[in-house]
């Protein structure tokens, strides 16, 4: 017979302790990154929030705009084994996940060695993703959602936390395969960068071209980052909150009474984005130095949880219009 053992529940008192602790190591994080990193705060809020609530992000900009940059230095200022996977069409899914390769020993047995690949990594970097063929962009669906790999029927477990960073340039078209929905899905964040204003511009022209250029520096280790993740997932959820988030989704559905979704929306969001927002509200929470999560949360992490969770329909697309614009919308809804 089996036996379910109940984690004891956690005083309020403990709570707060353990809140406290992580908003100051949070804010050293964020002046980790930001000795590095000189402005978009949406960005290092946005991504830090992902990786915060335990999941992965899409990095969509042009070049230049320091998506590789940000990969890195979060990686040095978490502590995280950090690796970089540079896509292309004629990358084979056996460079990510690893190969079996036969060796022989001095007796002359032969036997197979199980060579692990670069996923085996805290953090992984995957740059243009959109570059890589289905098949090799596949091979990133069952680690992303399972946190294990499957070669030649063996199972090879992650490391511990694992977390996939994925840049994608939505300029390029020619010779790119766009990621199948249900890779999307896996992403938390859809993570759009865009080009910094005259001010933040001007610090990196000034403290990027001299001889002293910042360096990123370890804030926390991974184990430390587990527990924060850990405590956000036991932060109170206000009932206010819980509401929003499921009016919210069901709302960007068609065949719901929405009007604007059923006028614009070929296919909407699943539970997997209700899921996504809840995690990622507590984390936006905790960024902000709060124990619990408010609808404001919800406004402002809608489109980036959303976008790149639905579809427009062909009329809509004629016209013109943007996922964004049909989810600005139905946050306005929220009131």
């Amino acid at each position: 017979m089996s036996v379910i053992v109940k984690e004891s529940p956690i005083s309020e008192k403990d709570m707060v302790a353990e809140a406290e602790r992580a908003l100051a190591d949070i804010s050293r994080i964020r002046d980790g990154v930001g000795r590095v990193i000189f402005g978009q705060e949406s960005v290092v809020e946005r991504t830090l929030v992902a990786l915060l609530a335990g999941g992965h992000a899409l990095l969509v900009g042009v070049p230049g705009l320091a998506k590789t940059k940000l990969v890195e230095t979060l990686g040095i200022v978490l502590g995280l084994d950090a690796r970089r996977i540079q896509f292309t069409p004629d990358l084979m899914p056996s460079d990510i996940l690893g190969s079996e390769v036969m060796e022989q020993d001095e007796t002359g047995k032969r036997s197979f060695r199980f060579i692990r690949g670069p996923i085996f990594a805290q953090l992984l970097m995957a740059d243009e993703i959109n570059r890589a063929s289905p098949r090799t962009q596949s091979a990133l669906l069952q680690s992303m959602q399972e946190y294990h790999v499957t070669v030649a029927g063996a199972r090879h477990d992650l490391p511990s936390p694992f977390h996939v960073l994925a840049t994608q340039n939505p300029l390029e078209q020619e010779g790119t395969y766009p990621l199948p929905e249900a890779q999307l899905d896996r992403f938390l964040m859809q993570v759009d960068i865009l080009y910094p204003d005259i001010e933040a511009e001007r610090r990196i022209l000034l403290e990027t071209t001299g001889v002293d250029e910042a360096k990123a520096l370890n804030v926390v280790q991974p184990e430390r980052l587990k527990e924060i993740q850990t405590l956000i997932r036991r932060m109170p959820m206000p009932e206010s909150v819980v509401e929003a988030i499921l009016a919210l989704v069901r709302s960007a559905r068609p065949g719901r009474g929405h009007e604007e979704t059923d006028k614009h929306v070929a296919w909407g969001p699943g539970p997997r984005a209700s899921q996504a927002l809840t995690l990622c509200a507590r984390a936006r929470a905790l960024y902000d130095g709060r124990l619990a999560p408010s609808i404001d949360d919800v406004r402002a992490l809608a489109e980036p949880v959303l976008q790149h969770r639905m579809a427009l329909t062909f009329a809509a697309r004629a016209e013109g219009m943007s996922v964004r614009d049909v989810v600005a919308k139905l946050v306005k809804g929220l009131g």
